[in-house]
């Protein structure tokens, strides 16, 4: 029995993996959907990208940046050999392995930009899915991003390919960049890049296609950059082209000789502060995931914001408030209120996000 009446039978709630995860990135590029990939950094966020998938009827991608699992293992941490990034990690992919099927939504369990200096990290999570690998018959994370874009673009997809042997071994698809992604996140600062780098060439797209291809049992997404920024600027101040995308799907499908239109699955990132004309004809090109980050930071921090303005004279103190200087305020500095109002908060920004997305009611 299927449990999504629009999603292949392989689709279940939970954490998707393996041929699971190709089947439902295949059919998000054939209904024209993509899935909101959102970075989180504790049980709070991870909880509020699986409420808002349920709400708006569709899957999610839970997205761990190095730094995001560094601040789940503990800032107070040494992070020597990226000890506490791996701990950190590994903590919240587990956390959403046990209660991501309770949503009732496909949820991907993705690692974000990988440059070649941060390989050790991923190489942690790997030792990591194939323990659990051995005893499940699955690997802990759906998905990796390997960040390769700063180096020749002959070794960032030898690089790729490397790892993408011992991905496939163990069911895990491989993200690799081409291009570079222009802004700043999470310790990652291209602000200063040559703007001809934040442009892929369709040649570039259809060599690492090609390469990645001949690994058996192989799975990959390609970010391809197309003018992508991380975060939100004023307008004008980026120059989105997708029509690179739509050309090299072309390019693509005249090298293989083949019917299929869109070949390659895209993924979008610096999706934050995107027009919705931007993000559609990127979906129209097989785009099959956009980043979501910054919009997401503030929406969590504009909920706890909030909370505090309406309850503040219940903030000024243990006791005393504007219904007697001897009432207790205990259930208004409870951590959970102002935490839980941030959640809603990111959650109702993410529905509005999977809109733009076309990602509303694509489970039923």
């Amino acid at each position: 029995t299927k449990a999504f009446a629009k999603l292949p039978a392989s689709v279940k709630p939970g954490v998707v993996t393996g041929k699971a995860l190709t089947d439902l990135l295949d059919a998000a590029k054939d209904a024209g959907f993509a899935i909101p990939g959102v970075n989180i950094v504790g049980t709070n966020s991870i909880n509020a990208c699986m409420e808002a998938a349920a709400k708006y009827g569709g899957p999610i991608m839970v997205t761990f940046s190095k730094g995001g699992g560094q601040f789940i293992a503990g800032k107070s941490l040494s992070n020597d050999a990226d000890s506490a990034s791996i701990a950190g990690t590994i903590a919240g992919a587990k956390h959403v392995h046990e209660v991501a099927a309770l949503y009732g939504v496909p949820v991907v369990l993705h690692t974000d930009h990988c440059q070649k200096a941060w390989l050790p990290w991923i190489d942690g999570l790997l030792a990591a899915s194939e323990e659990f690998y051995k005893a499940n018959g699955k690997p802990l994370f759906s998905s990796h991003m390997l960040d390769l874009s700063e180096e020749p673009l002959e070794e960032n997809i030898g690089i790729c390919k490397d790892y993408l042997e011992k991905f496939a071994k163990l069911d895990i698809l491989l993200e690799f960049e081409l291009g570079v992604t222009g802004g700043e996140e999470d310790g990652v600062d291209n602000s200063d890049v040559d703007s001809s780098r934040l442009y892929t060439q369709p040649e570039e797209v259809w060599y690492s296609y090609q390469q990645l291809s001949e690994v058996e049992n192989g799975a990959f997404t390609c970010a391809a950059s197309f003018g992508n920024v991380h975060g939100v600027y004023a307008p004008g101040n980026v120059d989105l082209q997708p029509v690179i995308l739509h050309n090299s799907q072309a390019y693509i499908q005249e090298k293989l000789g083949c019917d299929e239109k869109k070949p390659m699955k895209f993924v979008f990132h610096g999706g934050s502060g995107s027009s919705t004309e931007d993000i559609k004809y990127a979906i129209e090109a097989g785009v099959i995931k956009m980043n979501i980050d910054t919009d997401t930071q503030w929406a969590f921090w504009d909920g706890v914001r909030g909370y505090e303005a309406k309850y503040h004279d219940y903030l000024q103190g243990q006791i005393g408030n504007p219904e007697g200087d001897d009432k207790p305020n205990k259930k208004y500095y409870d951590p959970r209120m102002s935490l839980r109002a941030g959640e809603e908060a990111m959650a109702a920004r993410l529905v509005k996000a999977a809109e733009d997305l076309n990602c509303v009611d694509v489970l039923n």
